[in-house]
């Protein structure tokens, strides 16, 4: 049995967009999806109460004493990174939509486009019957 050749859907404006993102950008929203969900504030959560409590039980080996400044340092480092990942992935989305608010502003130019057609045709047709039915109308009065 012969396999069909598989017809190319027509790509959207999100699979178009999708296709021209890099490596970086492609990892800032993937970073930026991590860090914006409840899964990552659980786990850091749970991080960050694992380490106090394993700084004040700890006996022997106090690695970040309270204040916790290592945990701060740490802290820290992670916003500085976060922020710019954060605001890349911020401006893709703003791209995103740009693409998306002209993708459908086509769409409705396309779609008014056939509508002021289909009303042309409409018209004609309309008046093409009129014009049967007068012309009927007229051959019966002459009879």
């Amino acid at each position: 049995m012969k396999k069909l050749p598989e017809i190319e859907k027509p790509k959207t404006w999100h699979d178009t967009h999708k296709q021209a993102s890099t490596f970086g950008q492609r990892l800032a929203d993937s970073v930026a999806n991590g860090m914006g969900s409840w899964r990552f504030i659980i786990i850091q959560t749970l991080i960050v109460a694992a380490w106090m409590i394993l700084n004040v039980v700890a006996f022997m080996h106090h690695w970040d004493v309270y204040p916790y400044i290592l945990l701060n340092l740490l802290f820290s480092t992670q916003a500085a990174y976060a922020a710019p990942i954060i605001m890349m992935a911020q401006n893709r989305q703003s791209q995103r939509d740009r693409a998306q608010a002209d993708s459908d502003y086509r769409t409705n130019v396309a779609a008014k486009k056939e509508i002021e057609e289909l009303m042309n045709r409409l018209d004609t047709i309309e008046i093409e019957k009129l014009d049967k039915i007068i012309s009927l109308l007229e051959k019966k009065d002459k009879k």
